[in-house]
């Protein structure tokens, strides 16, 4: 064979020297940049995340539980730990990037679980998906606003909210007494119709009443004005007056839960009020019907007598309006006579008995004097105007108030204070039984043992004479009355038709007739010749020729 040339001998180093460059590196750098690419676009996709502190962790698992916005899966729940003081949880979220948008000032968390509540049942999916994360961002649309800032730490609802931060309407803060029987979701009604409902309550500043706050869905809000007024239409109001017997209820469900109505007093007004105005809360629909309230007057009254059967919120009347309420029933004690006495507290509204007069009172008076409530009541007060307690039911025995006019009253001197004193008359059911104390007084002196032994003295001599009467005068009245039938006997013997007394009498009768009539002419004679009594009877006349007789 030939030996090899030089150039041969070069050949296979060549080609050692091109397999170090070959293509299938390439493999493993392209994988390793597609992963980066990878991972980076995970990272730049990744939603922000958010903690959120709850006090228990119930029915919240790390990788299971969702977070939803209008049943909208918007995130995951990545992580559940104690907080550094053990009181509560914190819950690590991952929200989805186009969802960033809903962290701000003013977002609500809360766990969504089945709730039975008086207003209804709700979180009843949850039974089959699982417990999850509501949430209800202060911005709408899921768009950020710029008024709010950004947030990440946030502080979970326990109780879900009635009314989510999107929903139109508006809110309004009602002023209260007390709570009563509303709770949160009882509905608010306008004319009958179901318009809104409670959705919190609170004290108020000063712990002496109640802040309810209500909700009120557009458009019906603007239904509310400066002139509507809410109560109370919790339960069944009964009424009996002149009319009958009268019930009244909104729903049955304000029967159940309690519930508030409004309407608008005056048609005239038709502003809209804004959100988070305060009204306030009448107990009844006739309260909160009755006339413009104007400016209060505090006043006192005293009165020397029982006021069993007056309560707080009794009405005050003056001819037949109801101008006022008791606030308040104590008692105090009269060292001058060390006796107690009762001391009521009210509130007047005096403008109940005309704005016209009250303004032209105050046109009179000026703007500098009093006020015309003031001296309304002590020109009143001068006429004789008193209080008096009436009973305003005999079936409760409850008592009002009543401001009327007594002329007969004794002058008082009445001085215009703060608090007023009002003088007062006692009522007639306290006259009348002061009347009855004095005559069971006048009773009670009566010797009644004296008159009885009397009494009886008189009935043992009454029977002692009736004994007598039966024994002594009956047989002589007996005897006497057999007298008398025979006397009567002999009587009627003497006047029968065939006795000689009734002949003899008929005879009697016919004379006594002719007598009569003998009488009667000798009068008719007199009467025609008076001078006969002295001359005697004159002769008879001759008596006239007849014509044509021959002489």
């Amino acid at each position: 064979m030939p030996e090899p040339g030089p150039a041969s001998a070069h050949a296979p180093a060549a080609r050692r020297k091109g397999r170090r460059l070959s293509w299938i590196w390439l493999v493993p750098v392209i994988a390793a940049l597609g992963g980066l690419f990878l991972v980076v676009r995970v990272w730049m996709d990744a939603g922000p995340t958010a903690t959120i502190s709850f006090q228990t962790a119930e029915g919240l698992e790390a990788g299971k539980t969702q977070v939803r916005y209008k049943e909208v899966n918007v995130g995951l729940v990545e992580r559940v730990a104690l907080n550094p003081d053990r009181s509560g949880v914190i819950v690590t979220v991952r929200l989805d990037k186009d969802a960033s948008g809903l962290l701000q000032e003013g977002t609500q968390f809360w766990v969504v679980r089945p709730r039975l509540t008086l207003s209804g049942v709700s979180g009843l999916g949850t039974l089959l998906s699982g417990a999850y994360i509501g949430m209800d961002p202060a911005a709408l649309g899921g768009r950020q606003d710029a008024r709010l800032a950004s947030k990440s730490a946030f502080v979970g609802l326990e109780i879900p909210p009635e009314v989510t931060q999107d929903r139109a309407g508006k809110r309004f803060t009602l002023k209260a007494r007390d709570l009563g029987s509303l709770d949160v979701g009882s509905p608010v009604y306008y004319r009958r119709i179901p318009v809104g409902q409670v959705v919190g309550y609170r004290l108020d500043g000063t712990g002496e009443g109640v802040d309810v706050q209500v909700f009120i869905d557009a458009p019906n809000d603007a239904y509310v004005n400066r002139a509507t007024r809410f109560w109370n239409a919790s339960g069944v109001d009964f009424s009996v007056d002149a009319r009958g017997l009268q019930m009244r209820s909104q729903s049955l469900l304000s029967v159940i839960v309690g519930g508030v109505a409004f309407d608008t007093i005056e048609q005239r007004e038709r502003v809209a009020a804004k959100a988070d105005a305060e009204f306030v809360i009448f107990p009844s629909e006739g309260a909160a019907r009755a006339q413009p309230d104007g400016v209060p007057l505090r006043i006192r009254m005293r009165f020397d007598q029982s006021v069993r059967g007056l309560v707080v919120g009794a009405p005050i009347d003056s001819y037949g309006a109801a101008i006022g309420q008791v606030d308040s029933i104590g008692l105090e004690l009269d060292r001058t006579t060390n006796r107690f006495y009762a001391v009521v507290g009210a509130t007047l509204y005096l403008e109940r008995l005309g704005a016209k007069t009250m303004g032209e009172i105050k046109e009179y008076s000026g703007s500098s004097l009093e006020h015309p409530s003031g001296k309304l009541l002590t020109s009143m007060i001068e006429q004789g105007m008193r209080a008096q307690l009436r009973i305003g039911n005999l079936l409760t025995g409850q008592l009002y108030v009543a401001m009327a006019m007594f002329p007969d009253a004794k002058p008082v001197s009445f001085k215009m204070e703060d608090t007023p004193l009002i003088p007062t008359v006692p009522n007639n059911l306290d006259q009348l039984q002061q009347q009855v104390n004095s005559i069971l007084v006048k009773l009670d002196r009566v010797p009644f043992d004296a008159l009885g032994a009397e009494l009886n003295n008189l009935l043992r001599g009454t029977a002692s004479l009736v004994k007598r009467l039966d024994t002594r005068l009956a047989p002589e009245a007996q005897a006497m009355l057999r007298q008398a039938s025979r006397s009567l006997a002999a009587v009627g013997g003497v006047l029968s038709p065939d006795a000689d007394l009734p002949a003899s009498a008929d005879a009697a009768l016919q004379e006594l007739a002719r007598a009569a009539r003998s009488l009667r002419e000798l009068s008719d004679y007199l009467q025609a010749y008076p001078d006969a009594l002295l001359r005697g009877r004159a002769q008879d006349a001759p008596s006239a020729p007849r014509q044509g007789s021959s002489r």
